[in-house]
């Protein structure tokens, strides 16, 4: 029995050894952080930001890849079966709490196969429409989509993505149905509304705010409680005409499941030092957002926020009866 405690004792000693030389010797090459959605959208421009900021610290090259398709799956799907090194990141947003119940089979589970780093940020939503909508306001919005719900044309990036979600809500508050035209990412979505194709959407202001100022596109109202700073001409939603309508669009970032603690406690730090970064902070309030306090930046925030935004979107969804294959 001794024996067999010592043994226990020295393997379980050779494994701390092994997980801590891994600590200190990472990153010792190219760090790769994987956006679920197409080039140009929200996601992928926190992506970049929050990778060029840890590629600093960490002083080794962190890379974005986009892996787009099935509302953020697909990306997600390849860091869950990448190997648990930490070399091989995920960078998703609140998409990956409605997955599970959007998706009626998927081959990865949210809370099962990643390991969380930490929450980044959470960004309001803008509604905004063609440069030529006719429509003054928001209640105008209201009253002309209403009136003309066969032909208007709402865009989103894809089944459960945050503008999937966004004009889910809107029309359940409005109790009126629309056409919906899904892309592969809000990239090519905003390209269309620029282009007069589709009529408006619900977009994140990471991607609305530049366009919005540079008076490209028509906007309307923040999907937040209180008013964006950097929006400050823009009403919210809910005293614009839809009482109670709140969606705020969350960013976390993951390793894939069996990634070493000591290794996932480097690249939590790495984030930390990220969004504390002057260049990053003010980059995100230029794109009408911030970093999250820093108590909401760690590996336990994240996972206990993933787990209560799958509980609030699940009912309602389900509700909804929208599924994917």
């Amino acid at each position: 029995m001794a024996f067999k405690l010592t043994h226990a004792l020295v393997a379980a000693a050779a494994l701390f050894s092994v997980a801590t030389s891994q600590a200190q010797d990472f990153p010792n090459k190219p760090i790769t952080v994987v956006v679920p959605f197409a080039a140009g959208g929200p996601t992928d421009t926190v992506a970049r930001l929050v990778a060029q900021a840890m590629s600093a610290n960490l002083k080794q090259t962190v890379l974005v890849e986009n892996v787009g398709g099935a509302g953020g799956t697909v990306g997600a799907g390849r860091v869950a079966r990448a190997p648990g090194d930490g070399y091989t990141l995920l960078l998703h947003h609140i998409g990956h709490s409605t997955a599970p119940s959007l998706y009626r089979k998927m081959a990865y589970s949210p809370t099962e196969d990643f390991e969380p780093i930490g929450l980044i940020t959470d960004v309001p939503m803008t509604f905004v429409a063609r440069k030529e909508f006719p429509a003054k306001n928001m209640q105008e919005l209201i009253a002309y989509v209403k009136t003309n719900k066969d032909k208007v044309t709402y865009a989103n990036a894809g089944i459960g993505s945050a503008s999937h979600l966004c004009g889910m809500l809107f029309m359940s508050s409005i109790q009126t149905d629309l056409t919906t035209v899904p892309y592969k990412g809000t990239g090519p979505a905003m390209n269309d509304l620029l282009g007069g194709q589709v009529d408006f959407m619900c977009d994140q202001t990471t991607n609305t705010t530049s366009q919005i100022k540079g008076g490209k596109i028509k906007a309307y109202a923040v999907t937040t409680k209180t008013k964006v700073p950097s929006l400050s001409d823009l009403p919210t939603l809910d005293s614009a005409g839809v009482p109670g309508f709140e969606v705020a669009v969350w960013h976390g970032l993951y390793a894939a499941k069996g990634t070493p603690s000591a290794v996932v406690d480097r690249l939590n730090k790495s984030l930390q030092a990220a969004l504390t970064d002057p260049t990053v902070k003010q980059r995100f309030a230029d794109l009408g957002t911030e970093p999250v306090a820093q108590n909401r930046a760690t590996p336990e925030a994240l996972r206990a926020h993933l787990r209560r935004e799958i509980d609030k979107w699940s009912p309602i969804i389900k509700k909804a009866g929208i599924y994917a294959d």
